[in-house]
């Protein structure tokens, strides 16, 4: 054997160092998970306990007829009987109108005041003092002056006007008012908080043009205030969707004025049928998210830029 063969063969190189990991704390944070997200915890923890467990407890519970039937059977029973299905087509021609005119009144009235000008607080803070008052409170003023005794009526007789009191309580007027008198001012705020949203130098740059001030409100506040007037019918209409109060204590309960609300509560806690009471809530809520979903699609056709805002 020669010397070459009986050469110790060379060792192999020593492995490179493993580049060091980054800590997981470095990494969840590229994934936006850091500390601040603990902050969620609390807000998802409440929307768990006070949403959804009641949500998905009341649609399991909905599909359980205490009369036996199948799972659907609440749901047949509603559609069905013409006057369980009535209710739903009062409360939107409760609901529907009375967000309408919220939205439509709320603009002229945003618009004038958001600007600086002497009495801007004083005059605000009226436009949403209805919200301090309540909704038992609104209904026994609305009592006290539409009713047939009320402040109102005995002004028209007095100055002749009329023969006999007007029936504007105990019926879809009353109701009506009081959806408006108590969701104005939600509407004013939101329409309010996205028309100061609005860059000035927009409008300022079309009055440049010679836009005068029906082109600028047409062709360039509008369209931005568009989105922002869809968030706000939405918001408007589920409120007014869900009335019950006023329902019962200045519209007619059992005719005119019989919502969908009032024959959920008459189920479950007149009758005993939770099971009844829970579909019609769920009907309630889909009612709802198919409005709200149409209105947002509109929304999305009707303007895709930017607002220029909040919008």
């Amino acid at each position: 054997m020669s010397a070459t063969d009986t050469r110790a063969a060379p060792l192999p190189a020593p492995p490179e160092p493993l580049a060091a990991r980054p800590a997981l704390r470095h990494r969840l944070a590229e994934r936006g998970v850091d500390r601040l997200l603990l902050l969620a915890v609390p807000g998802v923890l409440f929307l768990a306990v006070l949403f959804c467990y009641p949500f998905f407890y009341g649609l399991g519970l909905s599909f359980q007829p205490a009369q036996g039937g199948g799972l659907f059977a609440n749901y047949r029973l509603f559609f069905s009987d013409p006057y369980l299905r009535e209710t739903l087509w009062i409360t939107l021609g409760l609901a529907v109108p009375a967000a309408l005119i919220n939205c439509l009144a709320a603009v002229p009235v945003a618009f004038r005041t958001r600007g600086a000008f002497r009495g801007r607080r004083l005059i605000t803070t009226l436009l949403v003092m209805p919200i301090t008052l309540g909704t038992v409170l609104t209904a026994q003023g609305l009592l006290g002056y539409l009713g047939p005794n009320g402040w109102f009526n005995k002004a028209l007789l007095g100055l002749g006007l009329i023969d006999e009191p007007l029936a504007l309580v105990h019926n879809y007027w009353g109701v009506l008012a009081s959806l408006i008198i108590t969701g104005f001012p939600f509407s004013y705020l939101l329409t309010l908080s996205y028309l100061t949203g609005i860059d000035p130098s927009l409008e300022q740059a079309a009055a440049t043009l010679g836009a005068d001030w029906r082109k600028r409100l047409r062709y360039v506040i509008l369209p931005l205030l568009a989105p922002g007037l869809a968030i706000t019918f939405c918001l408007s209409f589920v409120l007014a969707f869900a009335v019950f109060p006023s329902a019962q204590l200045v519209g007619d309960p059992r005719k005119t004025t019989h919502v969908i609300s009032i024959e959920a509560y008459q189920a479950a806690f007149q009758k005993f049928d939770y099971s009844l009471g829970s579909a019609i809530a769920m009907i309630m809520a889909a009612v709802m998210l198919a409005v709200v979903v149409l209105v947002l699609a509109w929304r999305s056709l009707l303007y895709r830029g930017a607002t220029g805002g909040k919008g």
